[in-house]
């Protein structure tokens, strides 16, 4: 994903400029791969585009082209460049320059679609490459002296922070059924609060049951970047209301993750946009719900269960670390919990001390499931005094536990 701040700045189609930033078109590497494919159109599109314009981070930069595959690697070659044929069957080359990579795409048209991925065939126009994209604000086009071509009326939407699909929602939305996800994802991160399309809402909640023919990886994959945007309970709110939450996280509660974003700022410093994609597994715990249609890492799980712990949030610092330990006190606040007010303090302290005791100090008195039966009573007892209660102290009571 694209990096993005709390949000594109507000503004008018009038001050939307329509060249994209000197810093962009004079990148060094970049400038080599349009010279190579000077011969042809290339243009630089998409993300890097929509960002560029809105003063966003752009972190890869795709080119589209009216050059075929096998003429894109010909020319990188003879440019000194290394192609990788990375997505070859669908038009797609890697260019290598000065150590960094840039896809270039050949301009394509749809043949066919099944809801999950595309035939194509190769065009030279750029009407036929941005007809077949996603999103107005996505099918942007910019040349190497960064003029901004609009063939689909993105510029004015980027402005207004309306997302719209482009052309009918529902064919877009039948050709690749992730993209129900991917428009409550762009909402979250560029679109205006309280602006979501009508139409674009009325397609996923017609074809939300066509999530279902989309892979576990994917679905997690999007979801998690929706959930990493700073503000993303408008656009959640929005799934819960036409069905999509559902489909994913059956028994999931919108409303919760409403009260934890409003939470976050009092209870995580730094930047918004930092804190938020650390806590996008917060906001996936409290959303609920059956989580077994997704697929999360075997850390990410592990994650998930961790934020479900009960106790006190000393023992969870104490046991799992600070970080983890805050993620699960703004769980608790979001949810009503009244916090202590040096609560931040207290797992800091908990999470840097140890158990001032070992098996050796049990040994020989205790042995075999003694020693651990004596070192988890210790252990529970050093918790319960705020980590106080002196080593001595800890094996007497180690010792009765063993002797039981």
């Amino acid at each position: 994903m694209t990096g993005a701040p709390d949000g594109p700045p507000s503004c008018s189609p009038a001050r939307l400029p329509v060249r994209l930033p000197p810093a962009i078109t004079a990148d060094p590497a970049l400038r080599r791969v349009l010279a190579a494919l000077a011969p042809h159109r290339a243009l630089i599109v998409g993300g890097a585009v929509r960002n560029g314009l809105i003063g966003a981070p752009v972190d890869d930069i795709d080119i589209a082209t009216d050059a075929r595959p096998d003429r894109v690697v010909a020319l990188a070659e003879a440019a000194g460049l290394r192609p990788v044929p990375t997505g070859i069957d669908h038009g797609t080359v890697t260019v290598v320059a000065d150590g960094r990579g840039f896809e270039v795409t050949t301009f394509r048209r749809d043949v066919a679609t099944d809801g999950r991925r595309a035939v194509v065939a190769f065009s030279v126009r750029i009407e036929d490459d941005a007809a077949r994209r996603d999103f107005t604000i996505n099918a942007l086009y910019a040349d190497a002296q960064g003029r901004v071509l609009d063939p689909v009326g993105g510029l004015d939407d980027l402005a207004a922070r309306r997302l719209r699909f482009v052309g009918d929602p529902g064919d877009r939305i039948t050709e690749d059924y992730l993209r129900i996800l991917r428009f409550f994802r762009f909402h979250a991160w560029y679109g205006r609060p309280g602006a979501a399309d009508p139409a674009a809402l009325d397609a996923c909640a017609r074809h939300a049951a066509g999530l279902a023919r989309i892979s576990r990886e994917r679905v997690t994959a999007e979801l998690k970047k929706l959930l990493a945007a700073p503000e993303p309970a408008e656009a959640v709110a929005l799934m819960a209301r036409t069905g999509v939450l559902a489909q994913l996280l059956p028994g999931a509660d919108a409303a919760r993750l409403a009260a934890l974003v409003a939470a976050e700022p009092g209870l995580c410093p730094g930047p918004r946009d930092i804190s938020a994609r650390k806590n996008w597994p917060v906001r996936l715990a409290v959303l609920g719900g059956d989580q077994s249609g997704l697929r999360l890492s075997r850390d990410e799980a592990r994650m998930q269960d961790e934020l479900r712990l009960g106790g006190s949030l000393a023992e969870a610092a104490y046991r799992l670390g600070a970080e983890r330990a805050g993620q699960l006190a703004l769980l608790r606040a979001s949810r009503g919990e009244v916090l202590r007010a040096d609560w931040r303090a207290q797992i800091d302290f908990a999470a840097g001390q140890r158990l001032p005791v070992a098996a050796a100090d049990l040994m020989p008195a205790l042995h075999g499931p003694a020693v651990g039966r004596g070192l988890r009573a210790a252990e529970a007892a050093w918790i319960d005094s705020g980590f106080l209660m002196p080593a001595p102290a800890l094996i007497d009571i180690a010792m009765l536990a063993g002797d039981d």
